[in-house]
């Protein structure tokens, strides 16, 4: 007799209670799509969550949840980041995995590709940014690549998003965003 494993819910917004206080446009709404994702969290368990991400994107994040539930890494968790009050501090503190939020790039008047749906942060506690100056966010947040849930070059999720056509914070020249990912 199979065993039945039970997945614990994240998140079970509808769309709208997911978009709910967002001051993104229509055209930009019109183009998300929300997924029901399921994944491991740091419990050893099945969770479910969801993600707020732009339609053209959809496939590619099946493709990356698939390999993150078959390697069983672990997520904090996948809520919109709309319980959060678009706050995206508050969201990168409590581990949340998201993707939409409308929102400014930190320090600029330039939109974040999370204002479109096209970048995801994925545990940002294990993966944190950290600036040039050793600042590190969020608050608390220690780098260990060696750690359960963390990126670094050559992890199989890292490199089946470059795959993909997607680009890793890990990456970046100015900065270290290990969380991040983004496709244009």
């Amino acid at each position: 007799m199979k065993k039945e494993t039970h997945i614990i819910i994240d998140s079970n917004y509808s769309f709208a209670q997911a978009l709910a206080g967002t001051d993104a446009p229509l055209d930009i709404i019109d183009r998300l799509s929300m997924l029901d994702v399921i994944y491991y969290s740091f419990d050893g368990n099945k969770h479910q969550g969801q993600i707020i991400i732009n339609n053209e994107l959809e496939n590619d994040l099946e493709i990356i949840f698939a390999l993150m539930e078959e390697l069983k890494f672990p997520l904090g968790k996948a809520i919109p980041i709309a319980a959060y009050s678009w706050r995206d501090h508050n969201s990168m503190a409590d581990n949340n995995t998201s993707s939409f939020n409308y929102r400014l790039i930190e320090g600029t008047n330039k939109l974040s590709l999370h204002s479109l749906g096209r970048a995801i942060d994925i545990n940002p506690l294990q993966n944190p940014v950290i600036y040039a100056d050793g600042t590190i966010a969020p608050a608390g947040a220690r780098y260990d690549p060696d750690k359960e849930g963390t990126f670094r070059k050559g992890h199989p999720i890292v490199e089946k998003f470059l795959k993909l056509g997607w680009h890793w914070g890990g990456n970046f020249a100015h900065l270290k965003d290990y969380h991040h990912f983004e496709k244009t």
